[in-house]
């Protein structure tokens, strides 16, 4: 070697198209960049800067959203950005195949994920001073800069937005509400979840429990809200059901009772000449077992015996399937003509 010869084999130009301009030490390395010309790229006023540790963008001024989301998953990850094969191109035009960065044990949560997976009320990307991303809980990452290192036992299955790996929103809902304190940002953020369609709110609640967030006063009630919403959206398909698939009209959210006898419970939905209830199941997890559960099955057995069929509907099968359940409600009502006529019950207004 003599004083002729480059610090790098590859000339620096050619990182110029590199994905996204973020690259981790390792992978400046893998391009044939020095860690002494690394830093010299990065001395003040160069035309590179270093955003965490290990990390670094290739041009000066405030990085974008999307490379401060690329930059906390390079550090995170346990196995970074994959370089493309030979011959494929890593910064495509639009002629040209995309190549998407693979993150091993990262996933983004909290709010920017809710803001990926498209949340009105989460605050834009650029406003969030630190990114929340999910790594194993064995893994020795200490919160830095804009990433906030959550560790977890268990990683969830990301979901894909533009290519970038986002927990499940009932995970980014329960990762954020831990950091927030404000009550109504807690039950905008729910209620979007769920009026947006984004996922059930047994979900959300499972992950909130799991979390151990439900002892906090704000999140209780931002929770009871919550379900709220998520019953008069499942009655708001129960309705739509009825009248978009032609189904006779019942009469809806009754009590039942026997004559000068006792009360047998409410119904969602009741068809008194075939006999046919519908129940709406809105329960929080963790009820399974619980006395909710037991007057549930204890009133749907005492109706059977009176030979009232009870259809069990839940929120997700409404949503996902509303002709289906349409046809399940169908074949009770018109099954009604071949079982023994039901016993009388007296229909009351719930």
């Amino acid at each position: 070697m003599n004083h002729n010869t480059p610090l790098s084999s590859r000339p620096l130009s050619r990182l110029a198209n590199v994905h996204r301009r973020v690259l981790t030490a390792a992978q400046l390395r893998a391009q044939g960049v020095t860690p002494a010309e690394t830093n010299e790229q990065c001395r003040q006023g160069g035309p590179w800067q270093q955003l965490l540790p290990g990390v670094y963008l290739l041009h000066p001024g405030p990085p974008t959203s999307e490379e401060r989301l690329h930059a906390v998953l390079s550090y995170a990850a346990r196995t970074p950005f994959r370089e493309p094969a030979a011959g494929v191109p890593a910064q495509p035009n639009a002629d040209e195949p995309r190549v998407t960065p693979h993150y091993a044990d990262a996933v983004i949560t909290g709010l920017a994920a809710l803001t990926l997976h498209g949340f009105s009320s989460a605050p834009p990307l650029l406003s969030l001073d630190t990114i929340d991303v999910l790594v194993p809980r064995l893994r020795r990452l200490r919160t830095v800069g804009c990433a906030r290192v959550i560790r977890t036992a268990s990683l969830p299955t990301p979901s894909y937005v533009t290519g970038l790996p986002v927990a499940p929103v009932p995970r980014a809902l329960a990762d954020a509400v831990a950091e927030l304190v404000d009550v109504d940002s807690v039950r905008r953020l729910l209620t979007e979840a769920v009026r947006g369609g984004h996922t059930e709110p047994t979900a959300v609640v499972r992950e909130l429990t799991q979390a151990r967030l439900l002892n906090r006063p704000h999140v209780t009630d931002a929770v009871d809200s919550l379900l709220a919403e998520g019953r008069a959206i499942a009655e708001d398909q129960l309705y739509r059901m009825v009248r978009e698939f032609a189904l006779p009209d019942p009469v809806w959210n009754v009590d039942l009772r026997l004559p000068g006898g006792p009360h047998l419970g409410g119904l969602d939905a009741y068809w008194p000449e075939q006999a046919v209830a519908v129940e709406l199941d809105t329960r929080a997890p963790g009820q399974e077992n619980d006395a909710l559960w037991s007057e549930y099955a204890r009133k749907r057995e005492t109706l059977e015996r009176l030979g009232i069929t009870v259809v069990h509907l839940t929120p997700r099968k409404l949503r996902e399937s509303l002709e289906q359940q349409a046809a399940v409600v169908r074949t009770a009502l018109m099954a009604s003509s071949d079982r023994d006529p039901a016993a009388y019950v007296v229909v009351l207004p719930r």
